[in-house]
């Protein structure tokens, strides 16, 4: 993708890692994050405009499979790339969340230092928007 990457939503909804997700992507990544703490919380969000969903899959209240479709229903988000973080990383698992629409499936718990180089090398390989 030639567009760089800028902008991230990120739904997870334990505060450390959300913490550390978030500051490994702006202070080593340079990126402009948007998190929230839950799928309802990111489903509120507007004015962001972001290019690429990084969404926890176990959540209270909606999960990350449900919080995806719920954002791609609205006009914001629609249609906008969906990288799932889990620690649920069974190949049986990882299709399902494909299947569901992700792009890729991250591992956790991920490596904060290399996260923000993950998502470009993802977002890198995905075909013009």
């Amino acid at each position: 993708m030639d567009v760089a990457l800028e902008r991230i939503l990120y739904v997870e909804d334990d505060p450390g890692i959300r913490l550390v997700g978030k500051m490994a992507l702006e202070m080593v990544g340079g990126l402009l994050v948007r998190d929230c703490a839950s799928g309802l919380e990111a489903l509120a969000v507007t004015g962001f405009a972001p290019q690429l969903l990084l969404l926890d899959v176990m959540m209270p209240g909606i999960d990350g499979v449900v919080t995806l479709q719920r954002l791609w229903q609205q006009p914001e988000t629609a249609g906008v790339p969906a990288i799932f973080m889990t620690a649920k990383v069974q190949p049986d698992e990882i299709a399902q969340l494909r299947a569901a629409g992700a792009v890729d499936v991250i591992a956790k718990p991920f490596e904060p230092m290399t996260l923000a180089t993950q998502l470009r090398a993802i977002w890198a390989s995905l075909p013009q928007q």
